[in-house]
C-alpha cells in the first residue's frame, strides 16, 4: 500500500527530476522537494535570450513520439509553437550538397538504392527480431528479454523474452555489419553523432536505437520536428511553476546519508529528513556527495560520458548563413572535435547568433580541451563561408552518460536496477534511459509506476 505521505527529495531540477514530481502528483504524492543547484531549471534544456528572443545552448528539438513531453505540455496548457526547422549540408571544403539526392548524385545511385533496401530491412529486423527493442530504458536487455513501456501512443507496458537483444549490447556500427545494413548509419548519424552522443564504432546499439527507434528516425528524416518558441527550457520552466512544489534553485547539497530507514540531506548547510530519494543528477558523482556502497561506487565508476560543445557566435550580416548545416564529412572519429552542426533558429531574422556544436572525445580517452576545439569550431565556420564576428555563450556539456559494450554485456544495467529502493534510494536521470529530455521523462515516468 502506498504511502502518500511519504517525504521525497528529488535531487535535480532537469527533465527527469521535474517529470519526476509531476508523475508523483498525478499518484497523489504532495509532499516532496526537488533540489536543484543551479540557478534555473531544465538542465541541458538551456534557452538564454538575445535581441529579445531564446537561443538554444542545448536541446533544439522534440518529434511526435515524444510523448513524455507531451504529457508535460498538457499538464501546463502549453504546445510546440517554435519556428520549423530545415536544413542544408556542406561538405568538408564548404560547398552545398545534397548527399541523398540521386539526381544530384548519379554516381552514387547504386548506393542510395543499397542504402534503402537496407532502411527497409532494418525496419523489418526490428519488428521481429529484436521485437522489444525499443521499451524505456535498459532492464533486462542484457540478458535477452524486454519489460517497459512500448514507443506508441497508448504506450503499454509489454514484457517477453526475446535472445536476440543481446546483440544490443555491441557498438551499433558492429550491429550493423552484422546484420547486412551497415549503410543505414548514413541515415542515423545526423541525429545522432552530430546531436553529440558519440560515434558508432564505440556506443552501443541499445542506445542509438532506443533514442532513434525507427518510428523516431523517420520523423528526423522527413524534419517532421517539434520546436518550441520560448526554447526548450520554456517547457520545464513551466512545468516547475505548475507543480505544487517548485524547485529549490541554488541548493548546495554537500552529503547524503541513508540511515535507520530515513535520507539524510545536508543542503546548504542544513540538515532535512527525507524517506526516499530519487537521484536525477549524474550518479557518476553519487559517490562525492552520498555515503555511497561499495557497489554504487564500483558501478557508477564505469560511467562515461560525452564532452559536447555549443558556441553560440555572432556573424557580419553578409556572413550570416541562410539556414542551418550538417557537415558529415567531420562527424566521423578522425574528425572529433571539429565543427558537425550550425544552427540558425528564426528564418525572418539574421540578427541572432547562430549555435555551433562539436564533440571532442572518442572512446572516452581520445580528446582535445576545450580551447582547442573552440578554434577547431570558428576555423570550420570559416571554411563554410559564414565565419563568427564574435563569441556570445559557450558551453562544455558534460553529455550523455553510458557504459561501454563491455559493461552493458555484463549486465550494468539489471545491477543497478537490482538496487533501486535499497536504502531508500532510487536511480533515474539519463544514465538510466538515454541522454534526451524525452527518454529520461518517460524514465521518470516508469520509476513512479514501478516503485510509488
Amino acid at each position: 500500500m502506498a504511502n502518500l505521505n511519504e517525504k521525497i527529495c528529488i535531487i535535480g531540477g532537469g527533465p527527469a527530476g521535474l517529470s519526476a514530481a509531476m508523475y508523483l502528483e498525478q499518484k497523489g504524492y504532495t509532499n516532496y522537494a526537488i533540489l536543484e543547484k543551479e540557478d534555473h531549471v531544465g538542465g541541458k534544456c538551456h534557452s538564454p535570450h538575445y535581441n529579445g528572443r531564446r537561443y538554444e545552448m542545448g536541446a533544439i528539438m522534440g518529434v511526435p513520439s515524444y510523448y513524455a513531453v507531451h504529457d508535460v505540455e498538457e499538464f501546463c496548457g502549453i504546445t510546440h509553437d517554435g519556428p520549423k526547422l530545415n536544413r542544408n549540408y556542406k561538405n568538408g571544403k564548404g560547398q552545398v550538397i545534397d548527399p541523398f539526392n540521386p539526381k544530384k548524385n548519379p554516381l552514387k545511385i547504386p548506393e542510395l538504392m543499397k542504402m534503402k533496401k537496407q532502411l527497409k530491412k532494418l525496419g523489418e529486423l526490428l519488428e521481429t527480431k529484436y521485437k522489444g527493442y525499443d521499451v524505456n530504458g535498459h532492464r533486462g536487455v542484457a540478458e535477452g528479454r524486454y519489460d517497459g513501456y512500448a514507443v506508441t501512443p497508448g504506450r503499454e507496458k509489454i514484457s517477453g523474452v526475446n535472445p536476440n537483444l543481446k546483440d544490443l549490447a555491441m557498438p551499433f556500427k558492429d550491429f550493423c555489419e552484422m546484420n547486412g545494413v551497415e549503410l543505414i548509419q548514413n541515415i542515423w548519424i545526423g541525429p545522432f553523432t552530430s546531436f553529440g552522443y558519440g560515434y558508432f564504432d564505440e556506443i552501443p546499439a541499445a542506445y542509438v536505437l532506443k533514442y532513434l527507434d525507427f518510428q523516431t528516425t523517420m520523423n528526423f528524416v522527413k524534419v517532421n520536428l517539434w520546436t518550441w518558441k520560448e526554447g526548450t527550457q520554456y517547457i520545464w520552466e513551466q512545468l516547475n511553476e505548475h507543480l505544487a512544489h517548485q524547485a529549490r534553485l541554488n541548493s548546495d547539497i554537500t552529503s547524503v546519508e541513508r540511515k535507520d530507514g530515513k535520507v539524510y540531506v545536508t543542503v546548504n548547510g542544513e540538515v532535512e529528513e527525507f524517506d526516499k530519494v530519487i537521484i536525477t543528477a549524474p550518479l557518476q558523482f553519487m559517490p562525492k556527495y552520498f555515503d555511497a556502497t561499495e557497489e554504487e561506487k564500483e558501478l557508477f565508476s564505469k560511467i562515461d560520458y560525452e564532452r559536447y560543445d555549443v558556441l553560440a557566435v555572432e556573424t557580419e550580416p553578409q556572413n550570416h548563413p541562410e539556414i542551418s548545416y550538417y557537415i558529415f564529412d567531420n562527424m566521423t572519429p578522425d574528425r572529433y572535435g571539429h565543427l558537425m552542426v550550425y544552427y540558425r533558429r528564426w528564418k525572418d531574422d539574421i540578427n541572432q547568433v547562430i549555435t555551433t556544436y562539436a564533440l571532442r572525445n572518442h572512446r572516452g580517452d581520445r580528446r582535445i580541451s576545450v580551447n582547442g576545439c573552440r578554434r577547431n569550431v570558428l576555423k570550420d565556420l570559416e571554411k563554410m563561408g559564414n565565419p563568427a564576428s564574435e563569441v556570445v555563450n559557450e558551453k562544455s556539456w558534460y553529455y550523455f552518460p553510458h557504459v561501454f559494450s563491455e559493461d552493458y554485456a555484463a549486465g550494468w544495467y539489471d545491477k543497478v536496477e537490482a538496487m533501486q529502493g535499497t536504502n531508500g534510494t532510487y536511480y533515474a536521470g539519463e544514465i538510466m534511459s538515454f541522454g534526451d529530455m524525452d527518454e529520461t521523462a518517460e524514465y521518470s515516468r516508469e520509476l513512479v509506476d514501478r516503485f510509488f
